[in-house]
């Protein structure tokens, strides 16, 4: 559906406006797909951030200033984050021994089970998404890219 009638506003300053104001539209578009995609796997969209971002560094641990630096939303509440997936067994949070103060995590094999299983779904599901081929993805990830300099 075009964004004049999901939003129903036609008027915008310029092309560039209406572009920013359709990034913003479907970037929240996007994060309420994923949020009922991983309601299912019981973690949320920042939970999977993070555990992504775990699995990256497997088998090294993080401190969870590198996490934040890492994840998509820069705003969120790492300690209280970790917290809920330390409770969920779906990583292991220990004693940093360079700074007592700093804590390395790891992720557990149950978070990387859980993640094997979210990436066979998530494939199909984000193709779906999207609605795009291969090329139009590589395209509009080229062009986001360059939106960012």
């Amino acid at each position: 559906m075009k964004l004049e009638e999901e939003i129903k506003q036609v008027k915008f300053r310029n092309a560039h406006h209406k572009a920013v104001v359709n990034l913003l539209f479907t970037t929240n578009w996007f994060v309420n797909q994923n949020k009922d995609f991983f309601k299912k796997y019981g973690v949320t969209n920042v939970q999977f951030n993070i555990l992504r971002i775990l699995r990256g560094q497997h088998p090294q641990k993080l401190s969870g200033a590198e996490i934040k630096s890492r994840m998509l939303d820069k705003n969120s509440d790492v300690s209280r984050l970790l917290d809920r997936l330390i409770v969920k067994k779906l990583i292991e949070k220990s004693q940093c021994p360079n700074d007592k103060r700093a804590s390395d995590v790891i992720i557990t094999p149950k978070g990387l089970s859980l993640l094997a299983a979210i990436d066979t779904e998530m494939d199909k599901t984000d193709r779906q998404i999207l609605g795009i081929n291969a090329a139009e993805a590589k395209l509009l990830s080229d062009l986001l890219d360059k939106c960012r300099g």
